[in-house]
């Protein structure tokens, strides 16, 4: 028994069935979905350990980068002008990374999307297939309260009226068994009506677990795309306090990354096993929780020709039966009428009675069919089969050092000679080293040739160069000593 008519498991299940399975000594693990049994949990509980397998080595790398930049640096020369080598190459690379980080949570987001969407299929299903039951209990309920209704009111005063013609009270007397064996046969076709089990709450447990499922993951990929977005900021302006708070806030986001992870896989697996063959897991599991007979559940989830409906006797015999009583009533008409004109009310009552008992019968027979049923259990394999996506890709931290601010140390007067930050003038010497006091003329000391340098330097923000390379005035810039001023 494999996956219902009409329902075809998509291309991402069909590939994440086909994957091997293994429990914890390595020994294969069938694909068949059997959470009961101990080695397919413990090959779902492998899947997650392979998310925190890649979260170990994630954090090795990143503490043996710490550890080398930190403790393996070489010192720099006194007199060096230029910026670290491979400084620039750390930095692209981080850019690159967290680019590829967003992109992933981009594709979370869609997975997102998909998860929510196949889980309200699932619960319009399960409300559907609810709805549908209730119908049916809710039809019988009330045609055989009718049929007792008139067994015990309009029937009781036939007979009494007719009492005088035995061959009349015969035919009354056998409408009444009609019609009770038509409300003994009806009550046969509310089969769910005693079980134990709620679709209505369990589509209410479905929905509310979603929406903070839905919520959870949305705050995880927010997080996360904050945490590059800052980082990107960070590196753009050059904030070397702003980058060592990202990367200690995505080591946090790398953590949840690779948890979110390993248990969207394992469930992406275990959904995929189940969707491949789901029928007769759900057989099995819903004759034990239910104790419905296993004629009536493959009837409904085969619903094929190979399966015969079992209610099948239950209403040909209430529909000879209200044809007999139909019949019955008219000879009644016929007959008792002229002699005993007190029966017309009894009897307009019981065909009235009749033809809204033959209505009700005509839905439930629609109801009772598999089809709508079978619908809302395909919409459910459906539902459940829509891929939940890859989810939060694990984000590569901005490691402390990828940032261009530079943390090697330059000598102050080289940046005092090589450009003026913030449009202050250092007091190392220079040219214009000899200041003239205030209130004085400022640029009275200065040559002709000088003047227009002088005012180009107080005018230009840090990194503007006094004849000196564009290298080296940028390294001597990024320096802190030099962004904090003399």
């Amino acid at each position: 028994m494999g996956a219902p008519p009409g329902y075809r498991p998509s291309a991402w299940v069909h590939l994440l069935h086909q994957l091997p399975r293994a429990d914890f000594q390595l020994r294969p693990v069938p694909s068949g979905f059997a959470p009961q049994e101990q080695e397919y949990q413990q090959a779902l509980l492998l899947v997650v350990a392979l998310a925190g397998l890649g979260l170990g080595l994630s954090l090795i790398f990143i503490a043996v980068y710490l550890i080398r930049f930190c403790c393996c640096r070489t010192p720099e020369p006194s007199g060096a002008k230029s910026p670290p080598p491979g400084g620039g190459c750390v930095t692209w690379s981080c850019i690159a990374a967290l680019l590829v980080g967003c992109a992933g949570i981009g594709i979370g987001f869609y997975g997102n999307s998909e998860t929510s969407d196949g889980v309200s299929q699932l619960s319009s299903a399960l409300l559907h297939a609810n709805h549908t039951l209730s119908a049916i209990d809710h039809l019988v309920l009330e045609t055989v309260e009718r049929l007792g209704e008139a067994v015990r009111t309009e029937l009781t005063t036939l007979e009494e009226v007719l009492a005088q013609r035995t061959e009349l009270v015969a035919a009354a007397r056998g409408a009444r068994r009609q019609a009770e064996a038509v409300a003994q046969q009806l009550q046969g076709l509310a089969f769910w009506r005693g079980v134990p089990l709620s679709l209505l709450q369990v589509a209410e447990d479905v929905s509310f677990v979603e929406e903070y499922r839905w919520l959870a993951y949305v705050l995880l990929l927010l997080l996360e795309l904050l945490v590059c977005l800052f980082t990107l900021l960070g590196l753009a302006k050059q904030s070397k306090w702003l980058v060592i708070v990202m990367t200690v806030m995505s080591l946090l986001v790398l953590v949840l990354s690779w948890g979110s992870m390993g248990l969207e896989a394992a469930t992406a697996v275990g959904l995929s096993d189940f969707c491949s063959s789901p029928d007769t897991y759900i057989l099995n599991l819903t004759q034990e929780e239910t104790g419905l007979g296993s004629d009536i559940l493959n009837y409904y989830f085969l619903c094929n020709q190979a399966v015969s409906n079992p209610f099948q006797q239950r209403l040909t015999l209430s529909q000879r039966a209200l044809a007999n009583i139909h019949s019955q009533l008219q000879g009644l008409e016929r007959e008792a009428v002229p002699q005993f004109p007190s029966a017309q009310k009894p009897l307009l009552s019981l065909e009235e009675t009749l033809n809204v008992t033959e209505g009700n019968f005509h839905q439930l027979v629609a109801l009772v069919h598999c089809r709508g049923l079978h619908k809302a259990w395909k919409i459910k394999c459906r539902g459940l089969g829509l891929p939940a996506g890859p989810g939060p890709l694990p984000l590569w931290p901005p490691w402390p050092g990828s940032h261009p601010v530079s943390t090697h140390s330059h000598p102050k007067p080289h940046c005092a000679q090589a450009c003026l930050p913030c449009k202050r003038r250092t007091r190392a010497s220079s040219p214009f080293s000899s200041v003239p006091p205030k209130g004085s003329n400022r640029t009275a000391r200065f040559s002709k040739q000088q003047k227009p340098l002088y005012r180009r330097i107080m005018a230009l923000p840090c990194g503007a160069c006094v004849r000196m390379p564009w290298k080296a005035c940028s390294s001597c810039c990024s320096t802190p000593s030099c962004l904090r001023g003399p």
